[in-house]
């Protein structure tokens, strides 16, 4: 725990920002948290709607059971009972058809597939354990080769990766199998195969049962308040400013100085270029802004006048890329009542095509889509649609990428970095964002963190 008090700003209040600061706070620190906006959440947020008395989320939000981080995160603030793990999810077929799996059993997704042999099975069999081999024990190419292109090379049967594995690209990595390097694949798939290891959990994907705001917000806003720590809104920061080699605050854009022992900045990628000038070797940091490019993802939350006959609580649509990837349940998901209306939400990824095109254009992409596939949707009648467009979503990235992002660490005493950009051997997932707040924090926390005007440590460790 901390000896002494110690002042600690955090700048940024997306989900990095607010694990960074709820741990320090845990610590015993003194916070102040600089958001720029008028509220905390960054990309996790749910947005109330007047007009149908409700407040969907900005997007739907998948857990991974190898999660770690984010899972510590919650209980810190008191809302880890508010995600479920059903073990299983729907795969629908145009016409209908649907079958519901585990995430570890595509097999039985494959098997009712048209067009996929009995030897297209035996093939993909051998070309993911393949994959799973080089995961572990990467060639020294993968990050010169795409996804599409790794695939090809471990024999993965064509009609297989196009009914799955380019799906689980676009999942895991945010982006199209043909503009993903192999290598953020290969990295995720080894992680999640040492996490199942270590946890001694098959991997499985949990929704939460409520709104976003309800699950990362209210309790880190409880928590705050019980600890005092100062958080305060449309502080935007200018610079992160160093003397002799250690921090010693922030200046915000108004002229304002706010002093600090130490700082974290859990910034986007693409807000950090200017904040970190006096920051020996900034450049190296700075070049992740031109090298890892935004993906954006459109989702639509949906209020129909009936339900469309969701099996599962989601459902992957078979042979829509880009067009509509999945669909939500929300009443499934929430225990949501319909007296009013039934709420799904739709999600596209790299969306590339999608976001330039208007609310209504959108709305009825998705709704043609549900048709083709839900034969009860072929009547309902749109309430009210909620279009979310998030140009910067997530980030990708392409070949050649490799070694852009930097860790937690920089060449400043007391000042520590915190996003899901920085490298934490996860893609950019809310569990790298919390990772690399519990990297930060150890790393600030740890005695080559703050230093008093002595040069010893002013913290240590909790044991």
């Amino acid at each position: 725990m901390l000896q002494g008090p110690r002042h600690f700003v955090v700048v940024g209040g997306g989900l990095a920002g607010l694990a960074s600061a709820t741990w320090l706070s845990e610590a015993g620190a003194r916070v102040t948290l600089l958001e720029r906006r008028g509220s905390l959440g960054g990309r996790t947020i749910s947005m109330p709607l007047p007009v149908v008395d409700d407040v969907p989320d900005n997007g739907q939000h998948v857990f991974a059971s190898g999660y770690e981080n984010v899972f510590h995160y919650l209980d810190s603030v008191g809302t880890r009972e508010h995600v479920r793990f059903p073990g299983k999810m729907g795969y629908r077929f145009a016409g209908g058809d649907v079958v519901s799996a585990s995430f570890h059993n595509a097999d039985a997704f494959l098997r009712r597939v048209p067009g996929i042999t009995l030897r297209d099975r035996m093939g993909a069999m051998l070309a993911t354990v393949r994959l799973l081999a080089q995961s572990l024990r990467q060639p020294a190419d993968l990050d010169a080769i795409t996804a599409t292109e790794w695939f090809e090379r471990l024999g993965m049967p064509r009609s297989v990766q196009r009914a799955l594995w380019d799906g689980i690209t676009i999942g895991l990595t945010g982006d199209k199998p043909d503009l993903s390097a192999a290598k953020p694949l290969a990295d995720l798939m080894a992680v999640g195969a040492k996490q199942a290891v270590k946890l001694r959990t098959p991997i499985s994907i949990g929704y939460p049962t409520v709104d976003l705001d309800t699950l990362y917000l209210a309790g880190a806003r409880r928590v705050f308040a019980e600890r005092g720590v100062d958080v305060r809104y449309r502080a935007v920061v200018r610079s992160i400013d160093v003397e002799d080699g250690a921090v010693t605050g922030v200046t915000l854009a108004d002229g304002e100085r706010v002093a600090a022992d130490a700082v974290i900045c859990a910034v986007p990628v693409w807000d950090i270029k200017g904040l970190l000038d006096q920051v020996p070797g900034h450049e190296a940091i700075y070049r992740a802004v031109d090298v890892l490019q935004p993906v954006p993802i459109v989702s639509v939350n949906l209020y129909l006048d009936r339900s469309i006959g969701m099996q599962e609580w989601g459902e992957v649509l078979y042979d829509s890329l880009g067009v509509l990837e999945q669909v939500w349940d929300r009443q499934k998901m929430h225990g949501r009542r319909p007296d009013k209306n039934y709420l799904y939400s739709t999600t596209v990824s790299a969306s590339y095509e999608l976001i330039g095109m208007s609310n209504d254009e959108i709305t009825q992409t998705q709704m043609e889509i549900l048709r083709r596939y839900y034969p009860e949707a072929r009547d309902a009648q749109v309430v009210h649609s909620h279009v979310v467009r998030m140009a910067k979503s997530t980030i990708t990235q392409h070949r050649g990428s490799d070694g852009a992002r930097p860790g937690v660490e920089t060449s400043v005493r007391g000042l520590a970095l915190a996003g899901d950009w920085l490298q934490t051997g996860w893609t950019i997932t809310m569990e790298g964002a919390c990772q690399s707040a519990a990297r930060a924090v150890e790393h600030l926390l740890g005695a080559d963190g703050v230093r008093d005007e002595a040069g010893g440590p002013t913290v240590t460790l909790a044991s």
